[in-house]
């Protein structure tokens, strides 16, 4: 049977995945935090969000190509960072990476992946940016911008959104931990997952190898979790963006903002730009979505500030929604888990042609003949 007829939108490679991933490892993809409500949020802002179709002028061939930090890209969206990538499906790092170089779309590398950001680099290209979790040791900081640095990396994305640990529910729920706790549970889990499971027969459980070289020698998996967990926290205030503004030749982006005071704060310290975002509905219950807040930080910020945006993005359709209200670019990072996971491989091409096709088709609709014309297909209710 072919993949186009199985998986024809990412709903169908979320099931697919969902057949192919041990809970506990779903869970932790697919989960939010608390009752979900932020995670329903996002997506119900963007159901909420009506374009106007329009047919008298000729858009049957739009051009979506987009220009962001000085590079043309193909489609103005991109992959999000995702943590423990690696333990979701092994080596979707490098599928992820290779397809988003084919595409012609960013690729970001999370510090909390199972793949180096220097084997990743060379895969990706100048495609690949590096997703940057601030620790609160100036010397490891230091290094791994020095290590972001000397790959070839020339974007980085510094996410600001978590201050503490995380703690959620499905994960305490499911025995998810950093190693895995292997209990009759997780034995279960894994036994109805044959392919998954062959993976982590094959290759062992995946380590943090952005963070490997700090644990020191001889550490245990259990040594390295809590040296993440100790490390990994703090507020990213002005003084500590504007640290890592002056040591980072780079563009650099911020993510994880959605007030408007910390806007304008990262954006004087020397962002580049913004990336509006609540973590995908997994740091806290009761934030606002990216869609809900857009359009009001677009209008106080101006027309010139980078602004990209993610949240429940699922389809091209939502892509347009997010640009409508205000975004210049859209990141999704469940999608493509979602289809390597179903696929492997060829997964990762699918689903960007999937999304590819299925924006080329909202801007016919639409009369958009460039992204620019978006934002005037947004239906104001009255």
């Amino acid at each position: 049977m072919d993949i186009d007829q199985r998986y024809p939108c990412v709903e169908d490679m979320k099931e697919g995945a969902r057949r192919r991933v041990p809970r506990f490892a779903y869970d932790y993809l697919v989960g939010g935090i608390g009752k979900g409500d932020c995670l329903q949020r996002n997506r119900q802002d963007l159901d909420d969000t009506l374009l106007m179709p329009r047919y008298l002028i000729d858009a049957s061939k739009p051009d979506f190509r987009c220009n962001v930090l000085g590079k043309t890209y193909d489609a103005p969206f991109g992959v999000a960072p995702i943590g423990l990538s690696g333990l979701i499906w092994r080596g979707s790092e490098k599928m992820l990476a290779t397809a988003a170089k084919k595409h012609n779309i960013p690729y970001i590398l999370s510090t909390f992946a199972n793949e180096s950001l220097e084997r990743i680099r060379p895969v990706g290209g100048e495609n690949a940016w590096f997703q940057f979790y601030p620790p609160n040791n100036r010397a490891m900081e230091d290094d791994i911008i020095k290590r972001t640095r000397n790959a070839g990396y020339e974007v980085m994305v510094v996410t600001i959104d978590i201050p503490v640990g995380t703690r959620r529910d499905h994960d305490i729920r499911n025995g998810l931990s950093i190693p895995p706790k292997i209990g009759l549970n997780t034995i279960r889990q894994c036994a109805a997952r044959p392919t998954w499971s062959l993976q982590a027969l094959i290759h062992g459980i995946p380590d943090f190898e952005n963070m490997s070289p700090y644990y020191g020698a001889g550490a245990t998996l259990e040594q390295s979790a809590q040296f993440v967990t100790n490390t990994m926290t703090g507020h990213i205030t002005a003084e500590r963006i504007k640290r890592i503004r002056d040591v980072w030749p780079g563009k650099m982006l911020v993510k994880g903002v959605l007030d408007l005071e910390d806007a304008r704060g990262y954006l004087a310290q020397g962002a580049d730009g913004l990336v509006i975002s609540n973590h995908g509905g997994r740091q806290l219950d009761g934030a606002p979505s990216a869609a809900s807040v857009l359009p009001h930080l677009r209008q106080q910020l101006g027309d010139d500030v980078l602004l990209m945006a993610d949240g429940g993005v699922r389809t091209g359709l939502d892509i347009a929604r997010m640009i409508a209200l205000g975004a210049n670019f859209v990141l999704m990072g469940r999608p493509f888990m979602y289809a390597v996971s179903a696929l492997g491989a060829r997964g990762a091409d699918h689903v960007m042609t999937v999304l590819k096709e299925e924006f080329h088709m909202t801007m016919a609709q639409l009369g958009a003949r460039s992204l620019g014309d978006l934002p005037g297909t947004l239906f104001q209710k009255d």
